[in-house]
This record gives C-alpha cells, sequence and structure tokens, in this order.
C-alpha cells in the first residue's frame, strides 16, 4: 500500500488535477450542455458531434471521467490531511504544553521596559493580566524574578484541515447529487394529475412516490402582454389521498419528501368550452349559453339543441383555412342534424347555412397546463454543511493563529526589568500588535501600572 499512498499523498497530483479539472470545465463552458442531437449535429458536423458524444463532452459535469477526477481529487485531499495531521494532532492536543525561554529570545515580537516595584509586587497584576488574554498560562519562580507564559488558540492549526473538510463535503455532495439525484419535467393541465415524469434532455421517465396534481393555474399579465405572474395550486396525493397542498410561483417551490417541485413555465390547452350565442332570425332575440366540450345546450324558442363535439385549431372549410374553430352538431325539433363549424375569427360563418337559429362564439372559456421542473438532490445538505465548514476554516485559517508569550520579570536597581516576547506560527504583525498591547496594559516606559491592572 505504500506506494499507492504515496501517490494519493503528493501535492504534484493535487496540481495536475486542479488544473486539469479547470481545462475540461473550460470545455462545458464553450460547449453548450445537454442540448439536442440535432443542436450538435447543426453546430458541429457529424464527426465532430460523433466524437463529443463519446467523449460525454454534451453532458460533460456527469461523464464517467469527470466525477472519476473529483473521485482522485477528494481521495487525494483525505490522504494529503490524513498524512499531514498526525503531527498537527499531537501539538494541539498536548497534555501539558511545554514552554522553552530560548525559543522566545530571537522572537520578531519583542518589547522591553523598566518598573519601579520589585518582582513579588509585578507578581500578581501581571498573572492576572495574562489569564485575562490567554487561556493557558504558567508561573515559574527564577533565582532574580520570574518567568510568566500564555498561549491561546493552538487549536487554530486545525483550521486548513476544516477547509480541506470543507472541500471534500463539497465534491461528496456534488457526487452524490449527480449519482444519485435527478431532474425532470412535468406538463399538467388544470384538474389533472401525474405520477410520471421526463427527464431532462432524454427518452426516460421516472415515476414518483406520488402524484401530483394541479387543482388551478393563474397567469397575470403587464400592460404590455408580458406574463406579471403565473401560480399553481398543486396536491400531492399518495393512496388516493391528498396529504399535502401548496400553491408554488417562480422561485417558491413545493418540497416534500426531499422532492423539489418548481414553477418553471406554462401553455395554453384547447379551450374547454365557449359562450355561444343563438341568434333567431324569426324574433331576432340573441340568446347566451355556457357550455363545455361534450356538453349538449337546449336552443330557446323550441328550435332543437346544440352539441359542442370538438374544438381544432386549424379548421378548413371546403379546403380554405379557417383557423381556430370550434365544431357541433344542431339537431332540430324534427330530428334532422347538421354538422356546423363555428370559427373563431368570423363570427357570422353560421349565417351561410341559411338555418332559422344562427349559432356563433362570443367567448372562449382557456385552459393552461402548468410546467413544472421536478427535481431531487440527496447532497444539497452536504453541500451546505461544507460551505458552512470552509466559512469557519477560512475564517480560523486566515485570522486567528496560535499564539504564545513569554514575560521575563528581572530584579534590576531601579526595581524590575520586564521583557515580553510573543510568537505565532502566523500573521507575524498581527503578534506585535498584540505585545504593543500587553505593553500599554501592564506598564510601558515611563508608565506604572496600577495595583490592580
Amino acid at each position: 500500500m505504500e506506494p499507492l499512498w504515496q501517490f494519493f499523498k503528493s501535492v504534484k497530483l493535487t496540481v495536475v488535477l486542479l488544473l486539469t479539472l479547470a481545462g475540461t470545465s473550460i470545455i462545458g463552458t464553450l460547449i453548450p450542455q445537454n442540448e439536442t442531437p440535432a443542436a450538435y449535429f447543426q453546430a458541429f458536423g457529424p464527426f465532430f458531434s460523433r466524437l463529443f458524444h463519446v467523449l460525454d463532452f454534451f453532458d460533460m459535469y456527469h461523464s464517467w471521467w469527470f466525477q472519476g477526477m473529483l473521485v482522485l481529487l477528494t481521495a487525494n485531499i483525505v490522504v494529503c490531511s490524513i498524512d499531514r495531521l498526525s503531527a498537527t494532532w499531537k501539538l494541539v492536543f498536548v497534555k501539558s504544553p511545554v514552554f522553552n525561554r530560548e525559543r522566545f529570545k530571537n522572537a520578531a515580537a519583542r518589547q522591553a521596559f523598566s518598573d519601579g516595584r520589585s518582582p513579588a509586587e509585578l507578581a500578581g497584576p501581571c498573572l492576572k493580566r495574562m489569564a485575562a488574554s490567554f487561556a493557558t498560562t504558567r508561573f515559574d519562580e527564577t533565582e532574580d524574578g520570574f518567568c510568566l507564559f500564555g498561549e491561546r488558540w493552538r487549536w487554530s492549526r486545525l483550521g486548513v484541515y476544516a477547509v480541506h473538510s470543507s472541500v471534500v463535503l463539497l465534491l461528496v455532495g456534488g457526487l452524490t447529487g449527480s449519482m444519485f439525484g435527478f431532474e425532470g419535467m412535468a406538463n399538467i393541465a388544470e384538474g389533472e394529475s401525474v405520477q410520471t415524469i421526463r427527464l431532462r434532455n432524454s427518452n426516460q421517465t421516472r415515476e414518483l412516490d406520488f402524484a401530483i396534481r394541479c387543482d388551478d393555474f393563474d397567469v397575470s399579465f403587464y400592460e404590455s402582454g408580458a406574463p406579471k405572474e403565473f401560480r399553481s395550486e398543486l396536491s400531492i396525493i399518495e393512496q388516493g389521498k391528498v396529504v399535502f397542498k401548496k400553491a408554488i410561483i417562480v422561485n417558491d417551490p413545493l418540497r416534500y419528501k426531499g422532492i423539489n417541485i418548481y414553477q418553471a413555465s406554462y401553455g395554453t390547452l384547447p379551450p374547454r368550452g365557449a359562450m355561444l350565442v343563438f341568434t333567431s332570425k324569426e324574433t331576432g332575440m340573441r340568446y347566451r349559453k355556457s357550455a363545455r366540450i361534450g356538453d349538449t345546450v337546449e336552443i330557446p324558442e323550441g328550435q332543437g339543441s346544440f352539441s359542442l363535439d370538438r374544438f381544432d385549431r386549424n379548421a378548413m372549410f371546403k379546403g380554405h383555412a379557417v383557423g381556430e374553430a370550434f365544431g357541433g352538431t344542431l339537431t332540430t325539433i324534427d330530428g334532422q342534424a347538421a354538422d356546423i363549424l363555428l370559427p373563431q375569427h368570423f363570427p357570422s360563418f353560421d349565417r351561410m347555412r341559411g338555418g332559422s337559429v344562427v349559432v356563433s362564439v362570443e367567448n372562449t372559456e382557456q385552459g393552461y397546463y402548468t410546467g413544472l421542473q421536478v427535481s431531487r438532490d440527496p447532497g444539497v445538505w452536504v453541500v451546505y454543511a461544507g460551505f458552512v465548514l470552509m466559512l469557519a476554516g477560512c475564517f480560523v485559517t486566515f485570522f486567528m493563529s496560535h499564539q504564545q508569550v513569554c514575560m521575563e520579570v528581572v530584579r534590576d536597581r531601579s526595581g524590575s526589568r520586564v521583557t515580553l516576547s510573543g510568537r505565532a506560527n502566523k500573521n507575524p504583525m498581527g503578534m506585535e500588535r498584540k505585545v504593543e498591547q500587553l505593553v500599554r496594559r501592564l506598564g510601558g516606559p515611563g508608565n506604572t501600572p496600577p495595583a490592580d491592572a
């Protein structure tokens, strides 16, 4: 296992993988992803479209080789972290920290000043101030005074491993969603339900554990005619019972059992019905009656009945296109039936028939379908956890450091000579500011700290 371990802990492998991922991501940016085969054939021609298809360039982020590189990078980060963690772990979780005065003699953060009091008088105030600033302190007496040590944030050395772990969580979450998640579309007419969705950019379908029903759909428009808002009233049905209901709009999805249902689009359906107008030639009276396709209504004045049978978006009449039109059967009281065509754009069209009653369409009952995006990403919470951990790790890594301070107090003719030295594993300028701050609080040249400082 040693050669394999050496391979995965190599920083060169990290650099190669990152550069390769960056290069392939450029390919994924330049080549549109998840388009139709016809679009790729037109854009790249037969040879390159076939070659790119074999290389999975058209769905690169779900390809086996891209996911394989992510797995390699994850293993590389884990092995590198484990290989270097043992030494850091022993340093962080030491039972009895060892302080060596010799290590502080050449510290860059170092200041000295004189104090008029004796070491015995300074011991109490200095120990109190050191304990207030550092989590761990130690007091050692010397022949001519004392030495006081302070330490804090030893655990901050683990910040870089938190960042490494966050990257691993991001990669694992992305791979989990890519391998075990799905994304599809479903178009549902008002009042209908579906339990099967069509997977994105694929002819495959996926059956859900529940049915989605569109109870109602509403759309509002701006004065320009552009859609302002579209809203779907959805119900989740399991075993024939409604178990959850919610009205969704764009960016406000319905979430159920880890599946997200987004409002993505909408469209119009053939009209479900119309307001029919019956005009009597004998009396000139106009009568309005609402009917849906399949309904039969009685014609006033005892002139028979009319059945609304169909709707045709491109109706033809004697070889001529008349556009959108309803069709039905008019049955007179003596049992004679006539097939009638009712073009929407020609209200007086039925006058040509010459019957005793003229039928026309005044307005229609427009039907809509809602377009839903249905997706499941089981790795999304792992990704969220990775982002949170990365923020915490970056904060610890860049804004905190393992700090150690040594204060030597030596008796001299005027009282005491105080030397304050500090060391940090990073941010030396911050350590210098910390030493200056302690010097001011303890009493610098010309300043004597109060007895209770």
